[in-house]
């Protein structure tokens, strides 16, 4: 991979690692005010439950790809990003694209889903 390709992937990690740190901050602030909030009834309180759960969901979400992406920038730094963790083949540029933080090319990831299942 050129490095213009690896200096054009790490800034658009960057700008979503930022992102991501901002969206789990907006949603760490939500569940505090749902978990100030005094409810009256069991309707407020099944609905404030159901809101934190939510919540809860994202902020785990958005934990684990702040994590891939955190791995994909030690990748730039170590000289491995856009290698493919199963077959040791370089990702293709056009599935980074979609997924700068891919672990795999697209038929290891393929191979890795049928194995979860």
């Amino acid at each position: 991979m050129r490095q213009s390709d690896i200096q054009y992937f790490k800034e658009i990690l960057e700008s979503r690692r930022e992102q991501i740190s901002k969206n789990i901050g907006d949603t760490i602030d939500s569940i505090q005010q749902i978990n100030g909030s005094d409810v009256s009834d069991e309707v407020d309180y099944a609905n404030v439950n159901t809101d934190k759960m939510i919540d809860q969901a994202i902020a785990n979400q958005q934990l684990q790809e702040l994590k891939e992406v955190d791995a994909a920038l030690a990748k730039i730094v170590n000289g491995t990003y856009g290698i493919c963790e199963m077959c040791e083949e370089e990702i293709g540029t056009q599935r980074l694209k979609v997924k700068p933080h891919a672990k795999y090319c697209i038929i290891c990831r393929e191979i890795a889903e049928k194995g979860e299942k």
